[in-house]
């Protein structure tokens, strides 16, 4: 199966042999509910007793939803045989297997064998190809409008999810994928999976007030509907809103068959809402009952990063390393490696990791890592090669990128390349008051003995805007009051140095400069000095 968060869940409508008892139909149908709530153990249990060929279907439809092709394919084969049911089981096994064309010859037979008039064998199929990996929905889409016919144009709410989630495949298909679920509900205004579906893709969409209303309507359908309180968490989540992400999250455990995999779960959604110490004891967790779950040994690392447990983090890097599929190892483990191994003093090692990271990511992540790079080789030194590639990247008149830039040259101590850059941000964005501040701790590295008032124009700047917001601009406000009384008491200006530092004393009675320095002007001691220039070079880069 393909990313998890659309997987599609299982249809309720399979056709049983002539042959099933009573009994083991009652059994197969609470397993395909089961399936569909993620209760993957309980509908195991149900299906384990049964030999069937319909009870060997579905546990082949359980093992694909767990991304266990093999054993899927086992039992569908199992299922397999001559009738319509059966030539469905033999496709769906070869689908499993990635042989699609041999999966449409037998999914032909099925329907020859009907003469394309039964509606659920044409439904099974279309549903077959909803729940596969198969990109290319051409074929698919023949069985969902041969089974609409079947079904005299008549809207059936199975079919027409498994028509959504066939359209899904498609990377243009989300529209008709929702229209699939709208007529589903339409058809049945009760039935819980669409309204579910329709969730699943306002969350994708990151629609999140249709999200709200559809998978609640779910949860007011089947209070127990697991699949549709995670995926509320993760909208929740995309919405930064972390702690009622968290909330409804442990909602979904309440609900949810408790095993490893829905613990490994809880531990990811933990990480991924920052919290980092007890995510990393649902981690151990998991990893003591199955020592070789790759999501875990690739979280452990993270965490124990996250947490500080640096030394930690690299051996668990290491191992997960060592130990994962190739194919499952992606950019973000060498992102994370780079880090570990810049924290550990490992410089050149961190940045091999992080051009592997560079390699591996996908477009979107890219200019993330590319950044990081740059960090690495500012730290190292190598100006040249950081600059350089800041210049290129600042080429597209990206404010961001000019930032990075002039703080690179800040860095480098290239202080006239930063201020004139720093100028071109102030000019295109007037109001952005970082680069204001960023722009005066560089003029007080050109003009260490504020002899010349460089840094005076953007500190004022500076404090105008931040007066719009003091307690957002707190630290950067005192910095600009301090290096103005200072400025002010060196030009024997004394009421503006008093001025300016009762203000930095007003908004930090805590600043020890500002203090001294009142204590100095009310005793007509000698002027105070301006304070001794912050490093420009780590200022600037850490805006």
């Amino acid at each position: 199966m393909s990313f998890k968060p659309w997987k599609p869940l299982l249809l309720t409508a399979v056709t049983l042999g002539a042959g099933a008892t009573a009994a083991t139909a009652q059994d197969i149908a609470a397993a395909q509910k089961a399936i569909e709530l993620e209760r993957y153990n309980e509908a195991r249990g149900l299906l384990r007793n049964a030999s069937s060929p319909e009870a060997n279907y579905e546990m082949g439809r359980l093992y694909q939803m767990r991304d266990l092709d093999d054993s899927a394919a086992i039992y569908f084969n199992k299922a397999a045989g001559p009738t319509p049911f059966g030539q469905v089981a033999a496709g769906r096994a070869a689908l499993v297997k990635g042989q699609a064309d041999a999966a449409a010859t037998s999914f032909d037979a099925a329907a020859k064998a009907t003469k394309n008039k039964d509606a659920k064998v044409l439904t099974m199929i279309a549903q077959a190809y909803g729940e596969s990996d198969v990109k290319n929905i051409d074929k698919a889409l023949t069985y969902v409008n041969a089974a609409q016919t079947a079904n005299k144009g008549k809207d059936e709410p199975a079919l027409m999810v498994a028509r959504g989630e066939v359209y899904l495949h498609s990377d243009t298909g989300g529209g008709e994928a929702m229209t699939s679920f709208d007529r589903a509900t339409m058809a049945n205004p009760n039935y819980a999976q669409a309204y579910y579906k329709k969730g699943e893709l306002n969350v994708r969409s990151r629609n999140a007030q249709e999200a709200i209303t559809n998978l609640e309507k779910a949860i007011q359908l089947e209070p127990k509907y697991a699949p549709a309180y995670k995926e509320l968490a993760e909208m929740y989540y995309y919405a930064q809103q972390y702690p009622k992400a968290l909330s409804t999250f442990e909602q979904y455990r309440q609900v949810a068959e408790r095993s490893t995999s829905t613990d490994a779960e809880y531990a990811s959604f933990l990480y991924l809402t920052k919290k980092f110490p007890e995510a990393l004891t649902e981690v151990n967790n998991v990893l003591a009952k199955e020592p070789n779950n790759v999501t875990m040994n690739r979280l452990k690392a993270y965490t124990l990063y996250e947490t500080g447990d640096y030394a930690g983090a690299a051996t668990a890097m290491e191992n997960y390393l060592r130990t994962a599929p190739a194919e499952k190892v992606i950019a973000d483990d060498y992102a994370y490696q780079s880090r570990i191994l810049g924290k550990n003093k490992k410089p050149q090692e961190a940045l091999a990791a992080i051009n592997k990271a560079i390699e591996l990511a996908p477009a979107s992540k890219k200019p993330d890592f590319e950044a990081e790079k740059t960090k690495l080789q500012m730290m190292g030194g190598d100006y040249s090669s950081a600059l350089g590639a800041l210049k290129d990247k600042a080429k597209n008149g990206d404010l961001a990128d000019q930032y990075r830039l002039a703080a690179a040259y800040a860095s480098a101590k290239q202080y006239p390349q930063a201020d004139s850059v720093f100028g071109i941000i102030n000019t295109a964005k007037a109001d952005y008051a970082p680069a204001y501040i960023a722009r005066a701790k560089v003029n007080v590295a050109l003009d260490p003995d504020a002899d010349k008032g460089l840094a005076k124009p953007y500190y004022e700047k500076y404090i105008e805007l931040g007066n719009a917001d003091p307690a957002k601009y707190k630290a950067g406000m005192v910095e600009a009051y301090d290096y103005l009384g200072a400025y002010n008491a060196h030009k024997n200006n004394k009421a503006a140095a008093k001025e300016n530092f009762e203000k930095a004393v007003a908004l930090d009675p805590t600043d020890d400069f500002a203090v001294k320095s009142l204590k100095i002007i009310n005793g007509a001691s000698a002027p105070a000095r301006k304070p001794a220039a912050k490093p420009a070079a780590k200022a600037a880069a850490k805006k």
